[in-house]
């Protein structure tokens, strides 16, 4: 059972984040899970944090199996064909500038993905995501909170993203009315454009295939599978997911196994700045000094 603290809605605090993408990640051929896990999480992580500009930036890792029943089936949707991620990221902006400035310095980030991604595909979302409700105490977890999060990737079954998009918000709003559903954050990402693949790392795969070119991405959170299967089974989510089929052709879900956030509010978080399991370390014993000022300006600066 999960030992996460709950509250009244917190999704105000992601108001600040303007301008954001979310990735999809897939592992390269033949690395182990866990020696990828560690090093996007421990290596890749704190590099990627330390890039000028950034407001937020998280890494959801994904569970392959996990549950067979993250999403309910419907008539006229199907899974995404062939479609295998091993996690998704999100990265945020306080303003156009502070993105500039991301981007500008983004070369040094980019020659690392070939260490240990087969293919990165960032949705751009330059209006920003929308938290509906999120009713987490923790703003950047470090962890596999014990909740029961997931992602599902819908796409659009025809070329109207305004229409696609109405639904999508209508849909995720519906979500969010509901008490079993913890959190909801909806991405709507622009059209994706092969000719223009994002990002540019080199010696990785940037394509998708026509059907993922136009798609939403909802998260949700629940207590427990046990939540989420019986809200799945409830008139009001019947209600919530009428009329699906008219806009969505494709929904495939993705279990998340572990939240990781590295820089929130424009600042570096324990993990951004030591790693993802060192931080974990360092909040397990309580080495309260590894999380003082001074240890964290040496770590930053190189001096004291």
């Amino acid at each position: 059972m999960s030992k996460t603290r709950l509250a009244d809605d917190q999704s105000g605090r992601d108001a600040a984040i303007v301008i954001n993408s979310y990735t999809t990640v897939l592992r390269r051929p033949g690395v182990p899970h866990e020696l990828f896990a560690t090093y996007w999480r421990d290596v890749h992580g704190p590099l990627c944090s330390r890039i000028p500009g950034l407001g937020y930036y998280v890494q959801y890792h994904l569970d392959r199996e996990q549950d067979a029943h993250l999403w309910p089936v419907s008539d006229g949707i199907g899974p995404f064909p062939d479609y295998v991620l091993d996690g998704g990221v999100e990265i945020g902006f306080h303003s156009a500038k502070d993105q500039a400035l991301f981007t500008a310095a983004c070369p040094i980030l980019f020659a690392d993905e070939q260490n240990m991604f087969a293919a990165t595909v960032a949705y751009a979302l330059p209006q920003g995501s929308t938290t509906l409700v999120d009713r987490v105490v923790e703003p950047s977890p470090n962890a596999d909170d014990g909740l029961d999060r997931i992602h599902v990737h819908f796409g659009a079954a025809h070329d109207d993203a305004k229409a696609f998009g109405r639904f999508m918000r209508k849909f995720a709003e519906a979500l969010a009315a509901e008490v079993p559903v913890l959190k909801v954050r909806l991405h709507l990402p622009e059209a994706y454009d092969n000719a223009k693949p994002a990002p540019p790392a080199p010696n990785v795969d940037h394509s998708v295939a026509s059907e993922r070119r136009l798609i939403a991405v909802i998260e949700l959170a629940f207590a427990s599978p046990l939540v989420r299967r019986q809200f799945y089974a409830s008139e009001a989510f019947r209600r919530a997911a009428a009329g699906q089929a008219e806009h969505i052709a494709f929904a495939s879900p993705f279990a998340v196994s572990g939240v990781y956030t590295y820089v929130r509010d424009k600042a570096l978080t324990l993990a951004g700045l030591r790693g993802s399991r060192p931080a974990q370390l360092i909040e397990q014993i309580g080495a309260l000094n590894q999380a003082a000022e001074d240890v964290r300006e040496l770590i930053r600066t190189g001096s004291i």
